[in-house]
């Protein structure tokens, strides 16, 4: 099939409500608990022409600089724009539970995204991470690369049932402290828990041999740039605090609610790669997270609270004017994403 990406939003467009209705069905009473399911072994991935895609997507998503990146050999492939790879946010090929696992991945698109306002394939999921944490380029649809870590993707959700509930899956929030993040005591806590990685600069240490990472840069011009997830303070803070420094897991962190909260504060007020026209994110502004570091905004508040916080008149003010909104408009169809989308 030529267009595999088209067929599935196609299909999943045009299926019946009775098979809908079905599918909601399973979806509902399936609740897959990453933090307990054993991902499959690369190892025994077969040599046929969709496990050979697979391994591709493997090695394109561990060793990303070293194949698509910005110092590749080929200039055509030179999708990448910094030398990260995918899994230096997605850990260990993107299976660590809370650390934006991929496994399911595969069944919850085609999805609603706020940020483009709009429904997004697999394929469009995968060009954000591109353009934005990559600071890179879109992947043509039908090349090579886009079909391995699409297959790579299905392969990691063998097992999964589309639709299900994944717990475990994207990061796993903090207790988020009534007070504007500090970061000063970031700082402190950068230089304490986190040079000794990434570096007293933020700069990473590079791979022994290649391009890439042995520890990613936090920012400066090799990062991602100012449009990634992760340049928003509650996704940051989460991240970190489930999963840093090194080798830390969900259920035993190191980091304090407060130390994660002021460090990722800390993280973002540093220099990065900008990314442009991000004032075309979330056209239903609403629906833009509450920390999302840049405009335009329509709650009144300052683009400096909605960087470091407090964050809880911010929510309480969306909420306020999602309800204005939706009462304006009784009878009129609503998604009721308004609350929910300002919060992820």
């Amino acid at each position: 099939m030529k267009c595999p990406w088209l067929f599935r939003l196609t299909a999943t467009l045009c299926t019946t409500a009775s098979v809908a209705g079905f599918s909601r069905s399973v979806a509902e009473n399936s609740n897959i608990d990453l933090t307990h399911w054993t991902p499959p072994n690369i190892a025994a991935v077969s040599d046929d022409p969709f496990g050979r895609l697979v391994k591709y997507g493997y090695a394109l998503f561990t060793n990303t600089a070293n194949e698509i990146g910005p110092t590749v050999s080929d200039p055509a492939r030179r999708f990448a724009g910094n030398n990260l790879t995918c899994q230096n946010c997605h850990l260990q090929g993107g299976t660590q539970p809370y650390a934006m696992p991929l496994i399911g991945i595969w069944g919850q698109f085609p999805q609603y995204r706020a940020r483009e306002g709009a429904v997004d394939t697999l394929e469009d999921r995968i060009n954000g991470c591109m353009e934005r944490s990559m600071n890179g380029l879109a992947l043509p649809l039908e090349g090579p690369e886009m079909r391995a870590l699409s297959s790579y993707m299905r392969w990691l959700s063998t097992g999964v049932p589309d639709g299900a509930k994944l717990v475990g899956a994207g990061t796993l929030r903090i207790k988020e402290p009534a007070r504007a993040a500090d970061p000063g005591h970031g700082a402190e806590v950068f230089s304490r828990l986190c040079a000794a990685c990434h570096g007293p600069d933020g700069s990473g240490q590079r791979a022994q041999t290649g391009a890439g990472y042995q520890f990613p840069p936090l920012w400066g011009p090799d990062s991602y740039n100012t449009g990634a997830g992760m340049s928003r303070l509650l996704t940051a803070a989460a991240y970190a605090m489930h999963n840093m420094p090194a080798g830390t897991v969900f259920n035993a962190p190191v980091l304090t609610d407060g130390e994660a909260y002021d460090v990722a504060a800390y993280v973002i007020s540093q220099n990065r790669p900008e990314m442009a026209n991000l004032e075309r994110d979330f056209p239903t502004r609403l629906q833009k997270p509450i920390d999302t570091p840049y405009g335009p905004y329509v709650d009144g508040f300052s683009p400096a609270q909605h960087r470091y916080g407090p964050f809880e008149p911010i929510r309480a003010k969306v909420y306020e004017l999602a309800a204005a909104s939706r009462t304006a408009n009784a009878g009129e169809p609503d998604n009721g994403s308004h609350a929910s989308e300002a919060e992820k």
